[in-house]
């Protein structure tokens, strides 16, 4: 079931399978006999430097794959020195996450359980220092995850004994991961979403909830009004979103699927890049997120124009294997491939990239 939610996509994981597949198409055009030197790997988001062009996506419910989960993996970012973009759909405290990395930290934001709560979840954000609002735009509606499906995985996280029993098998199969998750506080709920009059939601309300939980244009000014601060808009695939996120008041764009875990068979990330950062110029910044696997895939975005780039189940497995130490072990494969593509192509600078390093 764990697997599964990190590596499943919706319906027929078409745009989950193309996301990856789009980079074998693209050609790095490298520049031969070159100086060689140390490679500069450092850029800016939002003006706060990183030194490295990746930062972690966010990806909820990670407490599932591993204890402290989102905590765990924040502490790891930090110590790479790049930054975390936490879940609303978080199993830990926003103010624990934060206090974990010593690095920038940015809040993911769903309407989850109405206006009043997202308010007080951007308010509680701002106190702990998160530095961004990440507002994500393609989830009317939960994805059809089939693999959820098959495996039971909805029924397990629903509460009713009777519903998970016929499924239990799978989790009585691994039992130190039971052990883990039952002393690591068992079924949650989401600490960053207080219902006014109820408290926490609790997990199984996630579907329900966002449905009633679109984000539209007009939002974007209250959700604006309470930040005050800069504001990241993700799930953009359309040059014409791209623009209407700019006049919502949008500091930056990440051209995002959700992963291949929405809406299927719609553009691969990497091959909406590029209309997207000509239709927004300079007026904003612009990230990738989706299909990351090695460091050249990072190397390819920025190249088409990417500020940086998103990751999220390219550390995600790292945190479901071995926790802090998988995450580190996932942030060193993609540093050191970003290296080696440097260094192959002939550009020892993140910075200087640009698209006569690929094949038109």
């Amino acid at each position: 079931m764990v697997f599964d939610y990190i590596d499943g996509g919706a319906d027929g994981e078409v745009t989950l399978r193309e996301n990856c597949a789009v980079f074998d198409t693209v050609r790095f055009r490298p520049r031969s006999a070159s100086a060689m030197g140390t490679c500069d790997l450092r850029t800016t988001v939002l003006g706060t430097p990183l030194e490295l062009p990746f930062l972690l996506a966010p990806i909820g419910s990670s407490r599932m794959f591993f204890p402290r989960g989102e905590c765990v993996a924040a502490a790891q970012a930090g110590a790479a020195g790049t930054a975390y973009v936490l879940s609303t759909l978080s199993g830990c405290r926003l103010e624990d996450v934060r206090a974990a990395t010593s690095g920038p930290a940015w809040y993911q934001l769903y309407l989850l359980g109405g206006r009043d709560a997202a308010t007080a979840a951007i308010a509680r954000a701002r106190a702990a220092g998160f530095s961004a609002l990440v507002v994500t735009v393609d989830t009317a509606v939960a994805g059809q995850r089939e693999r959820d499906l098959r495996n039971g995985g909805r029924e397990l996280v629903s509460g009713d004994p009777w519903k998970m029993l016929p499924h239990a098998a799978q989790l009585l199969a691994r039992p130190a991961w039971l052990l883990d998750f039952l002393q690591d506080g068992g079924m949650m709920k989401f600490p960053n979403v207080v219902i006014p009059g109820e408290g926490p939601m609790p997990y199984e309300d996630v579907g329900a909830a966002l449905e009633r939980s679109t984000v539209t244009w007009p939002d974007m000014a209250w959700i604006r009004d309470a930040w005050q601060g800069p504001i990241v808009v993700k799930g953009v695939l359309d040059a014409e979103d791209a623009r209407r996120a700019l006049d919502a008041g949008a500091d930056a764009i990440v051209v995002s699927n959700h992963g291949g875990r929405q809406l299927d068979c719609v553009s691969p990330t990497l091959l909406a890049l590029p209309s997207v950062v000509d239709a927004v110029g300079d007026r904003a910044e612009v990230y990738l997120d989706g299909g990351i696997r090695r460091g050249s895939d990072v190397v390819k975005a920025i190249a088409l124009g990417a500020r940086a780039v998103l990751v999220g189940r390219a550390y995600a497995y790292g945190l479901g294997a071995a926790g802090g130490v998988g995450v580190a072990k996932a942030i060193e494969i993609l540093r050191s491939g970003v290296i080696r593509t440097l260094r192959l192509l002939g550009c020892l600078e993140v910075s200087a990239l640009d698209r006569s390093y690929l094949e038109r």
